[in-house]
């Protein structure tokens, strides 16, 4: 194991690890996400001196690498701006539209979108000349041993062989957000960013990273962020399933209605035009994303949507679409994605698995409520 700094102290507790998102109108106020961010901490968030931290690069390889963080900032550096997105992003609606799920309620705001800066994996694993074939059965392990979790003694996950060696896929060893130096929060003072894949395999607080010829062995990797089958409706009869399913790693194409809100007082639209606005990520490695559109007949017809700015392959894209139509009380639009490999979202609903993951029915705005000047406003 790798020995923990003398002078790490800890933020929370494993009972009580933050957890939070932003507001819907927040969260797509800019391209780039700042400070107003989600939190996914499965323990105590560690606050550790970066001068005395070092990352162990082991395993399967012909040189075990001791890497000081002060090291790892004298290397070439690789900037990507990519979406860091919770696995349960939009469980909320899940459990509201389908059925009960375990996990927390995230809404819309488990998401974020900034600019990535550190170290590639693929030029760091060159240095330490991993020994297994990428083109067989292998991983590389990243490993936080500063805290226990709530679930495993300390938290870890891992990615194909193959796509940590290839610098094509942007996979980083990072350093900063958006041109600053990582916030404790955000897994400072070194973190694994993996474009297009669950942010669950974006450890923070990175001790340790492993070449070997298995997945982690950590419970986030082996027994959580799965996509359970229907069937499968308790914790119990889970166990009996997380050895025989894939962990998830890339994300489905996606979007969402973020404003207005649900149930909303509006203006007529066919006085003050509506303006409804969200965001919209692509599938893995195949963006950007070239297409949002909206429907106001249940997906019979739909219309383009205009993106705000173009996104990248990793990155989301805001979005906007004017309505001057009539909006009755049972209206409802929906919205959907296409990215540039040509996924596109297909579903109103029908997605149900148990731990709430990998959500992407279509984005959904319902109960809209027509208020005369003088008797509301829009919200």
């Amino acid at each position: 194991m790798v020995p923990k700094t003398t002078t790490t102290w800890f933020d929370g507790s494993v009972e009580k690890p933050l957890n939070r998102e932003p507001s819907p109108e927040v969260l797509i106020e800019k391209f780039i996400s700042e400070k107003d961010v989600y939190d996914r901490n499965h323990g105590p968030i560690p606050h550790i001196d970066a001068t005395q931290h070092i990352l162990r690069i082991d395993g399967s390889v012909n040189k075990i690498l001791d890497l000081p963080v002060p090291f790892l900032h004298t290397l070439p550096q690789h900037s990507v701006v990519s979406a860091l997105q919770c696995a349960g992003n939009r469980r909320h609606t899940m459990r509201t539209k389908e059925k009960e799920v375990w996990g927390i309620d995230w809404h819309n705001g488990a998401v974020m979108n900034a600019e990535w800066s550190g170290v590639l994996l693929s030029t760091v694993l060159k240095l330490a000349d991993p020994t297994l074939d990428p083109s067989q059965t292998s991983h590389v392990a990243f490993s936080c041993y500063q805290t226990a979790t709530q679930d495993d003694g300390y938290y870890g996950g891992s990615i194909p062989l193959s796509r940590a060696l290839d610098p094509d896929m942007e996979v980083l060893i990072a350093l900063k957000m958006n041109g600053k130096p990582l916030t404790p929060e955000r897994g400072y003072p070194v973190r694994m960013i993996i474009p297009g894949v669950a942010g669950a395999r974006a450890v923070k607080w990175l001790d340790r990273i492993t070449v070997q010829k298995q997945e982690s062995s950590n419970a986030y990797q082996q027994r959580d962020y799965k996509i359970l089958p229907p069937e499968v409706e308790t914790k119990e009869q889970a166990a009996g399933y997380w050895h025989k399913l894939p962990s998830i790693l890339d994300m489905p194409v996606n979007s969402v209605i973020c404003c207005p809100a649900s149930g909303a007082e509006i203006e007529d639209p066919r006085v003050k035009p509506l303006c409804i606005s969200g965001y919209a990520l692509p599938q893995g490695a195949d963006g950007p994303v070239v297409q949002v559109e909206i429907s106001k007949d249940n997906g019979k017809s739909w219309t383009n949507a205009k993106i705000l700015k173009e996104g990248g392959r990793w990155s989301w894209v805001l979005w906007k679409f004017e309505y001057r139509g009539e909006v009755e009380e049972d209206t409802t639009f929906l919205c959907r994605a296409t990215d540039k490999g040509g996924n596109r979202q297909e579903l109103a609903t029908g997605q149900w698995n148990l731990r709430g993951v990998g959500y992407n029915v279509f984005g959904e705005l319902t109960g809209l409520k027509v208020v005369k000047n003088g008797e509301g406003g829009n919200s």
